[in-house]
């Protein structure tokens, strides 16, 4: 997108907003005079569409949309996004290979610093196919990571420090990174101590919440998680004792199909994960200004309509299976060359579902993964609960590893 597309896209949102929630993002300082008041009174009457909710024992209040920036590029949108009323931003270290950080440390530079919440999250290195912590994660590459993360950001602080994409209930209570954490944390340098968790959810969100040390939780939740129900039990436990939920993969993949054709009900989709009390927040990651103003658009009336509702069932009318993988992991055992199925299948959401090829390469070569037998096997025996035809799925998505990084941007 070139400069002209980019100011006329945000323009666009601007002008939309008028009339609707996001007209919160008219600028005062564009404004003078009978018009400036106007605006500002337009203002205050939009923002009271706003539903916000309080965040655990945090002290802080926060919009129940938030922003997951992991796909976004485009600094104008973080700007836009912020305009409206939304005061969260979600990074990682990772993310977009450091540039992510840098994108949201130039936009925020010149802001009274209260009046964002950054959260950012590191992740160490685990054991392809159990998920737990390696002897190359220490805390000493923690902290490097963490201090890389400040200087990208330009901050002093984060307010949310997330362990990141934990699965299982003794690597939550790792102890080196926990110390790690509480050290940051009582030197002010991190306000609150994070987990989050694509994988076994329930499990550590309730050791999180055991711990006593966890302010924060983070964690996949949508519509097809056939565990949803247990999911759900366990975040409100947290809301319960006082940690803050935050919600993530709301989107479900985005797209039914391979091939675009049939996009899941985006805003019927962020409507059903914000029904409960129990979640504080949401970080839905949009990459245009229009899904940011339909994301948005859901605080007008968080109630499903029936339409809404039969659109969250397509997959039953259709045959589809959708891009969304529940990260079970049932299927690993099942296979005999003890292929790492799951995140093979969470980059090939990210490949189709979100048209991020950079994540999707990244989170094949962050689990050492470099040789896919597929094609040496007669037939595959693995059953995939989501009912995905895995063999193809792998087939399809293993040749990201062949292109070359400079492809891919």
């Amino acid at each position: 997108m070139d400069t002209k597309e980019l100011n006329e896209g945000r323009r666009g949102f601007l002008k939309k907003g008028v009339t609707g929630l996001a007209g919160m993002a008219i600028l005062p300082s564009v404004l003078s005079g009978e018009a400036r008041a106007e605006s500002e009174e337009k203002k205050t009457k939009k923002s009271d569409k706003i539903i916000y909710r309080k965040f655990g024992k945090t002290g802080l209040k926060l919009p129940i949309v938030s922003m997951g920036v992991m796909n976004a590029d485009n600094p104008e949108l973080v700007k836009a996004a912020l305009d409206a009323g939304i005061v969260h931003l979600d990074t990682a270290h990772a993310y977009q290979r450091g540039r992510n950080e840098e994108m949201i440390g130039g936009v925020i530079k010149d802001m009274p610093r209260d009046s964002f919440v950054i959260a950012t999250k590191i992740a160490m290195p685990q054991d392809r196919r159990t998920g737990r912590f390696t002897d190359e994660a220490t805390p000493e590459g923690f902290m490097e990571k963490f201090e890389t993360s400040l200087k990208r950001l330009g901050l002093d602080y984060v307010d949310i420090l997330y362990l990141h994409s934990i699965v299982s209930r003794e690597d939550t209570l790792h102890e080196p990174f926990l110390n790690v954490m509480q050290k940051l944390k009582q030197e002010g340098r991190i306000r609150f101590i994070g987990v989050s968790t694509h994988r076994n959810e329930p499990e550590v969100i309730r050791t999180a919440v055991e711990s006593k040390i966890y302010d924060v939780v983070l964690t996949a939740y949508n519509f097809r998680q056939p565990h949803v129900a247990e999911v759900e039990k366990a975040m409100e436990e947290a809301d319960k004792a006082g940690v803050g939920v935050v919600v993530m993969k709301t989107q479900a993949g985005v797209f039914w199909d391979r091939e675009r054709q049939h996009p899941i009900n985006m805003k019927a989709a962020l409507k059903w994960a914000l029904q409960k009390e129990y979640v504080h927040t949401s970080i839905p990651g949009f990459t245009e200004f229009d899904q940011l103003e339909l994301d948005l658009s859901v605080m007008e009336d968080l109630k499903l309509t029936p339409a809404e509702e039969l659109d969250l069932s397509e997959d039953k009318q259709m045959g589809v299976t959708g891009m969304y993988c529940d990260q079970c992991s049932k299927c690993v055992p099942q296979c005999a060359k003890g292929v790492e199925i799951p995140t093979l299948m969470r980059s090939y959401m990210y490949a189709y579902g979100y048209r991020n090829l950079a994540v999707a390469k990244d989170t094949l070569e962050s689990r050492g993964i470099s040789d896919v037998p597929c094609e040496r096997c007669d037939a595959c025996t693995v059953k995939c609960t989501m009912n995905f035809d895995v063999r193809n799925k792998i087939r399809d998505i293993a040749r990201i590893r062949q292109v070359p990084d400079d492809f891919i941007v």
